[in-house]
Parts: structure tokens; sequence; C-alpha cells
């Protein structure tokens, strides 16, 4: 059903794109008073939002200002639900907006050449030039259609620092994280009963495998052998970390009942001393975390950000390159591809970044003469729409009283940024990839049931066997000759 909604969506943009191509050129709305309307597409940000129209408001206020722009937005409402989804019923109601956040679906759009390459854009621009980091330019080069500028998205693991004080495994973890000595350290969080045990992850591996994958070989989805490339899940190195997830699982060292925690549900076993470490996305997400682990527990509960265990390789796990898994796009049909792409690049200026990552003057920071200070409204209401470079530029410095990160956030930002890698993996045609999903599900059945015992530890070759059965042939063929 899906396949043929994306079907009917690109073929209304072929049919708009035709007209567009037409002797006459599509000719921007502009409002009485000489604006030009941009239509925006953006989950949670439709007209019923009122922080959302006050952000556009204030956007539009603030490009007359700084660069003499004079726009008008226009929310488009995008019903809730699936966002994918519901933006495709919008596209397919013959509304096209000229910017839209996507965050999936685009592809099929994508192939009918109706969304811009913003490559070209981008080498003439003033500021988003400077900004990208390589998983983006990297992103961009294989598809140039979404532009995403947020730090890398490892998740990383952190206990409290009170917890850590206490134990006597975790200098030999620090100095030297390898597999056995995070063993250690998990099983003296347990004995010491500083929790009831060490780790927990919400619902299934995929948050272990951030510490713990590249320990045990697998440093990408693809892993290179003297025979060619064979997918990292039915690899003997996928073996033996299973095996190790099974003892942590044997010995009452991961949660019992992982498969069954939601995201609130993990954190809140974190906030009430149940687990020891838990995993949470760098930057804003540990952020959070230490805020909150600190209101249940004390200020000597602060965070400590662990690194990622060390063995055959050492890193947080390999990144998809192959494109943005969201990000903002310029449709190829509208009218204002110049405007809308001005308006991205001035929210990667200082102006615009002040805005976008701080929020409303006097509601969210206020300025002084040498500074800017953050509010309590500033670290518990606003995020970032658009651009978060690691290395922000703003009018004025931050007030050194109120940073825009705590120690544990900005540590796991940079941690996340050193231990960045590229993956190997690659857009799969579309014909395969409900037949991927199918494979994927088979995958995350056997490891469940082979970690928590319902099945022997043998059974790995039971599901290698039907992986490859169920296609797995196929793509370990395509991948070879694709991965060059």
């Amino acid at each position: 059903m899906k396949k043929i909604k994306f079907l009917l969506i690109a073929l209304l943009f072929i049919g708009l794109l035709a007209a567009c191509s037409s002797d006459e050129e599509p000719q921007a709305e502009v409002t009485e008073d000489g604006k030009t309307i941009i239509k925006v597409a953006f989950k949670d940000d439709g007209p019923s939002n009122p922080n959302a129209v006050k952000y556009y408001e204030t956007l539009a206020e603030k490009l007359k200002e700084d660069k003499d722009l004079d726009v008008q937005f226009e929310l488009l409402e995008v019903a809730q639900g699936d966002y994918s989804e519901k933006l495709s019923l919008l596209l397919n109601s013959g509304e096209i907006p000229d910017l839209i956040y996507f965050q999936g679906g685009d592809q099929q759009i994508a192939n009918q050449d109706l969304l811009v390459d913003l490559r070209p854009y981008i080498e003439e621009s003033e500021y988003l030039k400077d900004i990208l980091q390589p998983h983006n330019e990297l992103r961009l080069d294989n598809y140039p259609y979404l532009l995403w500028v947020k730090p890398i998205d490892y998740k990383v693991p952190v206990v409290r620092q009170d917890i850590l004080n206490e134990l006597s495994t975790a200098d030999a973890l620090l100095a030297d994280p390898t597999i056995e000595n995070y063993k250690s350290l998990f099983e003296e969080i347990v004995e010491t009963g500083n929790a009831d045990y060490a780790m927990t992850v919400a619902g299934d591996i995929a948050e272990l495998d951030f510490i713990f994958e590249n320990a045990f070989g697998i440093n990408q989805t693809w892993l290179e052998t003297d025979d060619g490339y064979v997918f990292s899940k039915v690899s003997e190195q996928e073996k033996e970390k299973l095996a190790f997830y099974r003892e942590l699982y044997e010995e009452g060292l991961l949660d019992n009942q992982y498969l069954t925690k939601q995201w609130d549900t993990k954190e809140d076993a974190f906030y009430d001393g149940k687990a020891g470490v838990i995993v949470g996305t760098n930057g804003k997400v540990v952020d959070f975390y230490n805020t909150r682990v600190k209101e249940v527990n004390g200020e000597e509960a602060e965070l400590a950000v662990l690194p990622p265990a060390k063995g055959i390789y050492q890193g947080f796990g390999a990144s998809d390159v192959t494109k943005e898994s969201r990000g903002v796009a310029i449709s190829a049909v509208s009218p204002n591809k110049d405007l809308v792409f001005e308006i991205l690049d001035y929210l990667a200026s200082p102006e615009g970044q002040q805005f976008d990552r701080l929020g409303f003057e006097g509601e969210h920071h206020n300025e002084t003469d040498d500074s800017i200070e953050l509010t309590d409204a500033y670290y518990s209401d606003w995020y970032a729409r658009y651009w978060e470079p690691v290395d922000v530029e703003f009018t004025k410095p931050i007030s050194e009283e109120t940073p825009m990160l705590s120690k544990p956030g900005l540590e796991s930002e940079q941690l996340a940024s050193e231990y960045f890698a590229e993956d190997n993996t690659f857009i799969l045609p579309q014909e395969s990839i409900s037949q991927w999903d199918a494979m994927e599900n088979l995958y995350r059945e056997y490891s469940a049931d082979i970690i928590t015992g319902k099945l022997p530890l043998d059974a790995f070759e039971d599901f290698v066997e039907e992986w490859y059965a169920a296609g797995g042939t196929e793509l370990t063929e395509l991948a070879n000759e694709t991965i060059k």
C-alpha cells in the first residue's frame, strides 16, 4: 500500500513538474504587502502549534532585519500519526510545500528528480558549507537531496559518578575498557548493591551494540573476508557477541526484562537505581539524563560518560553514510528555490544560530553587554529545529554560568565525534526492502531467543542457514558487486 502511495505522489510531482517546465515559469505567491509566501511542511510544526507559529513569525522578522528578505511562512498541517505516511497524504492532496522535512518516504520522490540537488547551493553558500560535519559531507555526496546538520547520533554509556567512585574496577575500565574489564565493572555494580542489574536497554540489543560490537570485530555492516564481503549478523564475530550477551543475561548483569522495556521504563530504572548503566544519544539526551538523575539522587549523582569497549576495534559503531535518514529538502517545483536556500543558509549564520539554538530573547535567553545567559525555560522547553553544528558561533559567547550543555553532555558529544566511523552499507533496490525487513525480523527473533536461553547458542547456525535461504545469498552477491 505504501509503495502505491509513493508512486501516486511521484506521479503528482511529475505532473506538476511538467506543468512548470512549460513556457510559463511558476509564479511565487505574494501577500498584499509584498511578502513572498514560503510553504513549510515540518513534523509537529503545523498552524495549530502556537510555538511553531511564533518561531516562524520571529524568523521572518529576523530575516527582514538581518537579510532584508520579505517572507511570510505558511505552515502546512501534517496530521498526527506516522509522519512519513501523513506527509505522503498531504503531498498526494496536491499541496506542495517549498520546504519539506522528511523522515522517510523521500527516496521515491528524489528518484524522479523532484527534489533539488543541494550541492551546488552549498558550494556557493556563505555559512552552510562551513558547518557541515564529515558525515554530512559523505551523505550529501551519496544522496544530495536531504540536509540535516546535527551531531553524529551515537549512543554512549553513562553511569552515576557517585557509584563509579565506589567501584574498585573503575580505574581499570577507564584506562583499558576491554570486554573483560567491562564485565568486571558490571559484576561489581551488582555485588556492591549499587543496582539490581548492571545494565538495561529498551527492547532489543541495539543499545548494547553501541558499546560492545566494535570490540568483537564488527566494525561495519559488511565484513571483509578472504572470500569477499559477509553480512555482519551472520558472521562468527556476531555469534561470539551473542554468546557474551547471553552470559550477561544468565548472570543477571543484563536486565532480564530488557525485551519489554520501553524508553521511559528504561530511563526510570536508571533514575531509581535499578540499573547501573544505560546508554543515551550523545549531547542533549545525555544532558537530559544528567539533569533528571541529579533531581532524583542529588548533585553528587552527576553522570560519568564511559568509553566504548576495546577489542579488535574500538568505537560506537559505523555510521550509515548512504543518505540522511531524515532532513529538509527543497521541492523542485518550488518557484522559491533560491530564496528557500537563502533562509537555510541564514540559519547557519551567527544570528540565525543564536535564534534557532537559543530561542526567544527574554524568554529562553538574555543578552548582557558581553555574553548570553540562558534561562530555565531554555533547558526545559527549547530545541533547535534546524542546524546543530558541533562548533557553533553566536554573536556573543555563552555565559560560563549557563552552558548550553552540562559537562557530561559535552563530553558525550566530543567522544562520539572522536569515534566517528564510516559504514559500508548501501541503498537497497526498492524490490529488496520488504525482503530485508523480514530478514531483520528473523535476526531479532533468533538473537532474543539465544540471549534469553530459549534457544541454545548453536541455534545461531540455523539462523544463518535461514537467513541465506530467505534472500541472503542474493543480497550478499549484490553487496560484493556494489561495495568498492
